[in-house]
């Protein structure tokens, strides 16, 4: 995170949610992101990572866990380990938290989610795609516009036009800021919010 931290600090972003990914134990994994938040309090907050299909049954456990002992803020979930389950959503509900589920450019799992469980927020990175597939991103703009728990994550989205018809069709209030870093540079994301031109208001929205 070194360098990171180093571009964040000159770019003006005060503080980032950090989380592991695609790592064989959860448990172990969320330690040692504590650890890191530990040595950097001011600059760090934490999600609790799981792998939905090994963590099966204890999933519920390991949010809890990194909830109360940590601290942690929220649930990271990928779907390039498994896709994201009841058991996942039944703790951020349980816990008041909210969910980041990269769904890895197959968003048809949203409409359920949101429906079920309504009072879940759910985060979809990069608009839905890392990789730019439109149709994906123009999906996740219906799914974010209609479900007032769904938001869109601006991290690694290039196709910009889509970026600001996200805003013009949902609302700032349903785009957050991602830097998806230490792999993006945080300054060129944060650009990428200041080029939508939004009122100051708007912006801090997002």
């Amino acid at each position: 995170l070194t360098d990171y931290l180093q571009w964040a600090r000159t770019a003006g972003i005060d503080r980032t949610v950090v989380f592991s990914v695609l790592t064989s134990d959860s448990a172990r994994a969320n330690g040692q992101v504590a650890k890191e938040i530990a040595r950097h309090r001011r600059r760090l907050l934490g999600f609790a990572y799981v792998h939905t299909r090994r963590d099966a049954g204890e999933v519920g456990d390991l949010v809890e866990d990194a909830v109360a002992r940590y601290g942690f803020r929220g649930i990271k979930v990928h779907r390039h380990d498994a896709p994201i389950t009841r058991e996942v959503c039944d703790a951020a509900k349980t816990l008041g938290v909210p969910v980041l589920y990269d769904v890895a450019d197959q968003p048809s799992q949203i409409q359920l989610l949101a429906d079920q469980y309504p009072d879940v927020p759910f985060i979809i990175p990069h608009l839905g795609s890392f990789v730019d597939r439109w149709d994906t991103q123009l999906a996740m703009i219906d799914h974010v516009e209609r479900h007032d728990n769904v938001f869109a994550d601006t991290s690694g989205v290039r196709n910009f036009d889509l970026l600001a018809k996200t805003v013009r069709r949902a609302g700032p209030h349903k785009v957050l800021f991602g830097s998806d870093g230490p792999w993006l540079h945080p300054g060129v994301e944060l650009a990428k919010i200041h080029a939508l031109e939004l009122s100051a208001r708007d912006t801090e929205l997002i």
